[in-house]
C-alpha cells in the first residue's frame, strides 16, 4: 500500500531543503573535482601531475583540475546557484497558480460584481497557489462579514483587511526563503575566485622566482590556477545575480497581484455594503 506524505512532512522537507542540499552540493562537488575533472585519462601519461592531454574535452577538464584546491569549492557554489535557482523556479511558478494570475483575479472581480462569493471561493480553490490562497481567505471573510449585522461597515472592511495583511504575511515568505542564499553566491564566489587568483599568482612569481632559468610548468600551473578560479568565480557570480533579479521580479509581480486583488475585494464589499 503507498504512502502519501503528509502536508506537515512536505512542509518540514521544503523548510529543510537548504539544510539538506548544501552538504551534498559540497561533496558532489569535491567529487567532480576528484574523479572527472582529475581522471587520469586527461592528462599526458595517465598521471594528474602532468599537463593535460593536448585536444579534446580532457584537455578542458584537465586545465579546470589545474586550477587548485580553491576549485571544488568553487564547483560546490556553481551547483548551489543552480540548484536554488531551480528551486526557487519551480516554488515561484507554483505559487502563481494554474493559470495566469492576472486572468485569475478578473475571474474572481466578475464573481464578486455579481454577488456570488461562493463561485469566488470555488475559482481559488480551482487556481491553488500563494495568490489564491491569499484570496480565498479574503473572500472567506468577506462572506462572513457579510452575513453579520452587529457590526458597522468600516469595522468590516477593516477585519477583512487585517484578514489580507495575514494571509499574505504567511505566504510571502515562502517565496523569499532562499533567496538569501543564492544572494550570498554572488558575492562570495568572487572573494573566493579572487583567493584563488591571489594564490595562482603567488604560484607563478614563485616559479619565475626560481635560480636559473624559471620552473615553467610551476609558472604555467600557477597562471592557469589564477585564471581558472577566476572564470568560475565571475561566471557563478553573474548567474547568481541574474537569478536573484529574475526571482525579485517574479514575487515583485506575484505582490503586486495580491495587492490589486485585496483592494478590488474591499472596494466591492465597500460598495455593496454602504
Amino acid at each position: 500500500m503507498n504512502k502519501v506524505a503528509s502536508p506537515k512532512t512536505e512542509s518540514s522537507m521544503k523548510s529543510n531543503f537548504a539544510a539538506f542540499a548544501i552538504p551534498i552540493l559540497v561533496v558532489t562537488g569535491i567529487l567532480i573535482y576528484k574523479f572527472v575533472l582529475g581522471y587520469p585519462g586527461n592528462f599526458e601519461g595517465g598521471d594528474p601531475n602532468n599537463h593535460p592531454v593536448a585536444e579534446g574535452i580532457g584537455n578542458v577538464l584537465g586545465l579546470v583540475y589545474k586550477g587548485g584546491f580553491i576549485v571544488p569549492i568553487l564547483l560546490s557554489l556553481v551547483l548551489m546557484s543552480i540548484t536554488f535557482s531551480i528551486e526557487r523556479f519551480l516554488t515561484i511558478n507554483r505559487a502563481q497558480g494554474k493559470s495566469n494570475a492576472e486572468g485569475f483575479v478578473r475571474k474572481v472581480q466578475g464573481h464578486l460584481s455579481s454577488n456570488n462569493v461562493d463561485s469566488a471561493i470555488a475559482e481559488c480553490d480551482k487556481q491553488q497557489g500563494s495568490v489564491a490562497n491569499v484570496v480565498r481567505a479574503a473572500l472567506v471573510k468577506y462572506k462572513e462579514m457579510a452575513g453579520k449585522s452587529d457590526m458597522d461597515t468600516d469595522h468590516k472592511i477593516l477585519a477583512i483587511q487585517k484578514e489580507l495583511e495575514e494571509a499574505t504575511t504567511l505566504e510571502l515568505p515562502m517565496l523569499e526563503k532562499n533567496l538569501v542564499i543564492i544572494a550570498t553566491m554572488a558575492s562570495v564566489s568572487t572573494l573566493i575566485a579572487l583567493l584563488g587568483t591571489v594564490l595562482g599568482m603567488i604560484r607563478a612569481f614563485a616559479a619565475l622566482g626560481t635560480g636559473g632559468a624559471p620552473d615553467s610548468v610551476g609558472l604555467a600551473n600557477g597562471i592557469s590556477e589564477a585564471l581558472i578560479n577566476t572564470a568560475l568565480g565571475i561566471g557563478n557570480s553573474a548567474i547568481a545575480i541574474i537569478m536573484y533579479n529574475v526571482f525579485t521580479t517574479k514575487i515583485d509581480k506575484i505582490t503586486f497581484t495580491i495587492d490589486e486583488a485585496g483592494y478590488s475585494i474591499v472596494q466591492t464589499f465597500a460598495e455593496k455594503h454602504k
